[in-house]
């Protein structure tokens, strides 16, 4: 039981993400992705007169039941076998953090940004609607997200994943180095 309470080298779980997708192509060309999940939910629940949610839905149910298992998974991961240590992050990180006031490593995510307090704050809403806006205005844009990019589209070799995974890369090194710290700042 030790075994999944400690955290697993990157090239163990690599692998074992990885093997998603020869696993889906065999069980029956299934793609991998998580954000077309939004588009099903929509379609099996408000399927109006939006001509983007009228499609047989139902045939997608798999990815459906496979994002829950993801979420289902994390809480198990989250509650049941966490090892009670707070996350290691590097000192150089720490000390650039501690200077944003962020210093509880505890969970998964910062506590001083991510709460339901910090949320009525200039950050907190620049951070949720801005960020929410800015990845659900990427993953539509792209036609996918990173998971449905970057793991199925780079390893069936598909030309447009390889340039949403670039720019995702891009778009990742400068929120992190030069507009996360404007945002924490304020």
């Amino acid at each position: 039981m030790s075994i999944l309470k400690e955290p697993w080298p990157w090239y163990v779980a690599g692998i074992l993400i990885g093997l998603t997708v020869p696993v889906l192509l065999i069980a029956g060309n299934k793609q991998f992705g998580i954000s077309a999940n939004l588009r099903h939910i929509c379609a099996s629940c408000f399927p109006g007169k939006v001509s983007f949610f009228r499609y047989d839905w139902r045939k997608e149910r798999w990815n459906l039941v496979f994002a829950a298992g993801i979420l289902i998974g994390g809480y198990i991961a989250a509650t049941f076998l966490s090892n009670g240590q707070d996350i290691k992050v590097n000192p150089e990180l720490v000390q650039q953090l501690k200077s944003y006031g962020i210093t509880d490593y505890s969970n998964m995510v910062p506590r001083q940004l991510f709460n339901f307090g910090s949320l009525l704050t200039l950050r907190g809403w620049v951070m949720l609607v801005g960020g929410g806006f800015l990845v659900g205005f990427g993953t539509r844009y792209a036609g996918g997200c990173t998971s449905g990019h970057s793991i199925m589209g780079l390893s069936t070799l598909q030309w447009p994943s390889l340039v949403a995974t670039i720019c995702f890369m891009a778009g990742g090194f400068i929120m992190a180095n030069l507009i996360l710290p404007f945002i924490l700042a304020l």
